[in-house]
């Protein structure tokens, strides 16, 4: 495993993304340990990117136009629906007590399906993961899987030190309504903007 892809694994994760977004909104939210649970299903969300970049799916999207488009409008939608449920206080800011064992299950799927269609993971895995792999030599998918696994791991650690810091100064911020207001607004405007870069990439 070289220093180059454990330095550009830290710069995608730390990176502000979709799965940051959502994670820091959840713990301000709902306090630290759903936080964490964001964490881990944004860490769910990455598996689908790593089999479609093991198993060669990578191809049938470059290939066919029609799945791309289709695969990219349903991220778009997505993340406008994230906006709008935020607005709505019923998203990651509508702030609540602790959160349920019942909500966990909720926050897992927004956590995965938000992961599933991000691009910067498409990006990584399909065009950048597969330059630190020979396909010659026998062993390539285990290397895919276990450099993925990295991936992983570092995800689910930074996710988590964004939600528990979020966690942590909601006390401070849920006593003033109005803060919160402005906050919710400023997450979905960045779901908003997320949402029209993906809807005019390439």
């Amino acid at each position: 495993m070289s220093a180059a892809f454990l330095l550009v694994t830290l710069i995608v994760v730390v990176t502000p993304g979709t799965g940051v977004i959502y994670t820091l909104g959840t713990g301000l939210a709902r306090g630290a340990r759903a936080s964490v649970v964001a964490a881990f299903g944004c860490t769910l969300g990455i598996v689908p990117h790593m089999l479609a970049a093991s198993f060669g799916l990578a191809a049938l999207l470059n290939a066919s136009a029609v799945a791309f488009q289709t695969l990219r409008y349903l991220g778009v939608a997505y993340l406008l629906y994230m906006a709008w449920a935020m607005l709505r206080e019923k998203g990651a800011l509508s702030v609540e007590g602790a959160s349920a064992p019942a909500s966990d299950l909720r926050i897992i799927v927004s956590a995965v399906l938000i992961n599933i269609l991000n691009p910067k993971l498409t990006l990584f895995f399909f065009a950048f993961l597969p330059q630190f792999v020979d396909p010659r030599r026998p062993a390539a998918l285990g290397s895919m899987f276990a450099l993925s696994g990295v991936f992983m791991l570092v995800t689910l650690v930074v996710f988590v030190g964004y939600g528990v810091f979020a966690a942590a100064v909601r006390s401070r911020l849920v006593s003033r309504p109005g803060l919160m207001t402005w906050m919710r607004r400023a997450f979905a405007g960045a779901f908003v903007a997320l949402g029209a870069r993906l809807a005019l990439s390439r």
